[in-house]
């Protein structure tokens, strides 16, 4: 069932993200914000869904590591591996306002995860939230220059009621696919004697983010590269705020919230949105070697998950080496170039 799970997954969000970022430019909706909002949207569905049936099946373990790990796994492996494929644009208005916003939800999470518990009351600001960004990217997308809406009468109106139609059969292979893949993560998770909130964090997290994956790696193929990025940054915006604020509204009695969320994932899923933004910064572009790295830290993440929940003697030594040599010197390789770049602007407005 997990795998049958896996393929409707996909399957069901390339039907919504086809019929949705059709529909939105129907309405004159610019390409970026389609990114992060449509686009962001249907491929945040999986996780959305299985959010829901994880809480509502008594699994809520599943739900919290299934958003926290796509955080970590959209910006280390989806933009890692589209960065190597090709170096990726980054938009100025991202580094402006979106990669902040990205920043500021992920440490609100932390801030209203303090208490041991994700609530309804908590579920509530973070959906509002969404509704809030949602609202105000597509009002400032069409002020920044979006296609003015088309009107085209019958045919139109025929073309509009299609997508919709591909839409609502993505919604509905996404719901099915995300029941399956939860009952068979679970079972896996049982037989294999790990926790849920690892199989989230690792199997469910990377089948439910397939859609990034696709999306982000096809728009690096095709030359569309500002796309990938405005996929990835809307993504984990949307995983946040729209994935758990609709799951701790949903859950009958509140999402728990255990010590290993707060001392090692919450914090990892930060260090990588922080770490978006000197990498973005300077140059206005992801490189290759930066794509390296993203993959790089992704396979240390998924080891230590492993190392962790297995007990493993090799993990003293491996958090060791992480915590005393390979981190300091990626802080050193990140910050010296987004220092150089931040001296060379003030320069460039005291010449101006």
């Amino acid at each position: 069932m997990a795998v049958v799970g896996l393929v409707a997954l996909p399957c069901g969000a390339e039907l919504l993200v086809r019929g949705a970022s059709r529909l939105a430019g129907v309405f004159g909706v610019s390409p970026l914000v389609v990114g992060l909002t449509v686009v962001a949207f249907g491929t945040s569905a999986p996780e959305a869904a299985v959010g829901v049936q994880s809480v509502l099946t008594g699994s809520a373990d599943v739900a919290l590591g299934n958003a926290i790990g796509s955080n970590v796994l959209n910006v280390l492996l989806v933009l890692g591996l589209s960065a190597a494929i090709t170096p990726l644009v980054v938009s100025s208005r991202l580094v402006r306002l979106d990669v902040p916003i990205m920043i500021g939800v992920s440490f609100l999470l932390l801030v209203l995860c303090l208490n041991g518990e994700l609530g309804r009351p908590d579920g509530l600001i973070l959906f509002t939230g969404i509704a809030v960004y949602t609202f105000h990217a597509i009002r400032r997308g069409r002020r920044e220059g979006g296609e003015e809406p088309r009107r085209n009468g019958r045919a139109e109106t025929a073309g509009m009621l299609l997508q919709a139609l591909y839409a609502a059969a993505g919604l509905f292979l996404l719901v099915l696919g995300a029941r399956w893949l939860v009952d068979g993560a679970v079972a896996v998770a049982e037989a294999a004697g790990l926790s849920q909130l690892v199989i989230g964090l690792t199997v469910v997290a990377v089948g439910t983010s397939l859609p990034e994956i696709a999306t982000s790696v096809a728009a690096a193929f095709r030359g569309e590269r500002e796309m990938a990025v405005g996929n990835i940054v809307g993504s984990c915006i949307f995983n946040v705020l729209f994935v758990l604020g609709l799951a701790g509204l949903v859950a009958p009695d509140g999402i728990g919230v255990s010590s290993a969320v707060l001392g090692f994932d919450l914090p990892v899923m930060i260090a990588t949105a922080v770490a978006c933004l000197p990498i973005f910064f300077t140059g206005l572009e992801i490189s290759r070697w930066e794509g390296f790295l993203f993959l790089g830290y992704y396979v240390a993440y998924t080891l230590y998950l492993i190392l962790a929940a297995t007990n493993h003697d090799a993990l003293p030594a491996f958090s060791a080496v992480m915590m005393a040599l390979v981190i300091p010197l990626t802080l050193v390789a990140l910050l010296v170039p987004f220092v150089r770049a931040l001296r060379g602007r003030a320069a460039r407005r005291k010449t101006s």
